[in-house]
């Protein structure tokens, strides 16, 4: 039977492991720092609508990572910027019976387009994916998953590009565990896809009028929208889904807050954001194809100044932000 090697204990990556121990899916959840010793000790505190419970899981700290088998599938859920490091280590792993963990399976869940690559020069099989899940991570030992009735929205593939057995079992399990789960050959625009959103983000970090916050976030994505498709990556449409996702939201009184997602809550906690990863990625194949990218590369400037800073969501007005095309 697979078993599943969940590499991060944050939102994605606990909550992942809270279903899997719940649906009796083979996994060892692994982790460092205050969350991984606080699950270790007490567990997950997990937070759904209509119930928190506390969650036992099979938790391990990196520091005496789990032995690595045949069959084992390393699902990676750090942070972008931390996935140069983690496939560093991760990759040149024995297996029991023989082998390297570079040639295991290996899923990324991270935003943005550069995990994938970063990957593929240790990893020979990488299954990229597109995640959507209304999830918090601010406090050690909790995570909050507001969605209803499944807890998230998968789209996965081989990367670059196709299908196989093995995406098909990934996707077969993650349905099990509650996910609405899809296999894509074009994986590569559903990521691009996810980014045209992801870069908004960067909106939340700002204090301004809610028309102010929405405009900046409809320019974020315009632009966005404009240098993929000139990079060749012609985004998805929601149109183009094989699985109804239309009942799926974020319940009433369920923890997660507007304005709060996963660039928000890493500024919030005060951890390493993953904006140059997001805005950056854009500004990146903007310079590279000649689009001007004036309002991606002023929110990542910005962020950066943030963070450099020590500043706190909500403490620079976005008014301040300044940009030319």
């Amino acid at each position: 039977m697979t078993r599943y090697i969940i590499i991060g204990a944050g939102a994605v990556g606990a909550s992942l492991a809270a279903e899997f121990e719940t649906h009796d899916i083979p996994y060892v959840l692994v982790g460092r720092g205050a969350q991984i010793a606080h699950i270790i000790r007490h567990g997950l505190s997990y937070r759904r609508p209509r119930e928190t419970r506390v969650v036992r899981l099979n938790a391990v700290d990196t520091a005496t990572p789990p032995a690595l088998k045949r069959g084992d599938i390393l699902i990676l859920t750090v942070k972008a910027q931390d996935v140069e490091a983690a496939t560093d280590f991760w990759a040149w792993r024995d297996v029991d019976g023989g082998g390297l963990a570079s040639e295991l399976p290996l899923v990324t869940l991270q935003n943005g387009l550069a995990a994938e690559d970063i990957a593929l020069r240790r990893f020979d099989r990488v299954y990229a994916a597109s995640v959507k899940i209304p999830a918090r991570y601010t406090v050690t030992g909790e995570v909050v998953v507001g969605s209803e009735p499944n807890l998230g929205v998968v789209t996965l593939g081989r990367y670059p590009h196709g299908l196989d057995e093995t995406a098909s079992a990934i996707v077969s399990d993650l349905t099990k565990a509650g996910y609405l789960a899809e296999a894509r050959a074009d994986i590569r625009r559903w990521k691009a896809a996810k980014l045209v959103h992801n870069v908004t983000n960067a909106t939340e970090l700002f204090a301004g009028t809610a028309e102010a916050l929405a405009k900046a976030a409809t320019e974020l994505a315009d632009e966005a929208r404009t240098v993929l498709k000139a990079a060749g990556y012609d985004p998805a449409e929601p149109s183009e889904r094989t699985i109804d996702i239309s009942g799926w939201h974020v319940a009433e009184d369920s923890g997660i807050e507007h304005g709060q997602q996963s660039t928000w809550q890493s500024f919030a906690r005060g951890t390493s954001s993953e904006v140059d990863y997001l805005n950056g990625e854009i500004v990146r194949l903007g310079r590279l194809h000649g689009v001007p990218v004036p309002l991606n590369a002023a929110f990542q400037r910005a962020a950066a100044k943030l963070a450099r800073d020590g500043g706190k969501p909500g403490s620079l007005d976005i008014a301040e932000i300044e940009w030319s095309a």
